[in-house]
């Protein structure tokens, strides 16, 4: 059965590494299946959506991009995460990426796709 992976990105400017890494997760070998992603609309409700998202799922995939750093939607999720003990990794969207303020001084993992399956399969 493939990992249900809930994937926290910053969703003004990097909507096209969420469609990337929801195109791999169809792959025939991919040991992932993405469950559910960021809320786009910062409702009142927002915040426990978000929880209930991530902890049914069995991990976190946090994109990182070149303005993650200012994401506060992503920052919230990482705390989420955290809190509902769900594992979570930053990989790395492009070669300028940041990191997360909240997850400043976590490993970042370049984007490739053996990288990928070793991250899901609990290799960090």
């Amino acid at each position: 059965m493939a990992t249900a992976v809930f994937v926290s990105f910053d969703y003004d400017n990097d909507a096209r590494l969420k469609d990337l890494l929801v195109g791999q997760a169809r792959n025939p070998d991919s040991p992932f299946e993405v469950a559910d992603w960021s809320v786009k609309v910062a409702s009142s409700g927002w915040r426990e959506d978000a929880r209930k998202r991530i902890a049914r799922s069995d991990q976190v995939i946090v994109l990182c991009g070149r303005n993650t750093d200012t994401a506060s939607g992503v920052n919230v999720e990482i705390e989420i995460a955290r809190e509902e003990q769900t594992p979570y990794f930053l990989l790395k969207g492009y070669d300028d990426a940041v990191r997360p303020t909240t997850a400043a001084s976590d490993k970042m993992y370049n984007w490739t796709w053996d990288n990928l399956k070793k991250l899901i399969a609990g290799g960090r």
